[in-house]
């Protein structure tokens, strides 16, 4: 059994390759004046924590371009930014035709909005998944201070486990390397098990 160390570190590199730098190579093919929403989101997200049991963790810092007239956050920044953050949840338990990339498709995600989030605020956001099935999965996500005292948001996003674009998939990073070698290792275990029985 690998440590608790070995462990979130294979976390972070799911989620740091297997998703971010393999968008990082998929976006730098679009045109240079082409802005994705999420790509903007995926830039500020500094990732500090993950779990192989699907968790992520990040700092943000709320920027004036996701601001509204008041100063603060708008409401739907806030989507783009959950939905970015809750989706790499899924990336350490995700395999080729399981929730594998971007993790699906988004059926809902509902916010519940407690409180303001000042421009220029560095906040943590927090995503756990809650329930993951073939078909559907349900992560949890909280925007809280650093400290975790104040809550600013908490989110409910529920996914629906869909191939990714195949144009996508021929962007490789050294985490898919693992996930083979991982599934190999899994198919010779679970064979050898059926053997002894």
């Amino acid at each position: 059994m690998a440590s608790k160390s070995a462990a979130r570190s294979k976390a972070m590199r799911a989620i740091q390759q297997g998703l971010f730098d393999r968008y990082d190579l998929i976006a730098a093919q679009r045109p240079k004046d082409h802005v994705d929403f999420d790509r903007v989101v995926m830039s500020k997200l500094r990732l500090v924590d993950a779990a192989l049991d699907g968790f992520s963790q990040y700092e943000f810092t709320v920027s004036e371009d996701f601001s509204n007239l008041n100063d603060v956050m708008h409401g739907g920044a806030y989507g783009v930014v959950f939905d970015m953050a809750t989706t790499s949840a899924l990336n350490p338990l995700a395999r080729p035709g399981f929730y594998f990339f971007l993790g699906g498709v988004t059926r809902t995600l509902n916010i519940s909005y407690l409180r303001g989030v000042p421009i220029g605020t560095k906040v943590l956001l927090s995503s756990k998944v809650v329930q993951i099935g073939k078909k559907m999965a349900m992560i949890k996500g909280e925007m809280t201070s650093l400290d975790g005292k104040m809550v600013y948001a908490t989110a409910e996003h529920h996914k629906v486990n869909a191939q990714p674009n195949s144009e996508h998939l021929k962007f490789r990073v050294p985490w898919d390397d693992e996930v083979e070698a991982d599934m190999k290792r899994e198919g010779v275990e679970k064979k050898a098990k059926v053997a002894k029985l």
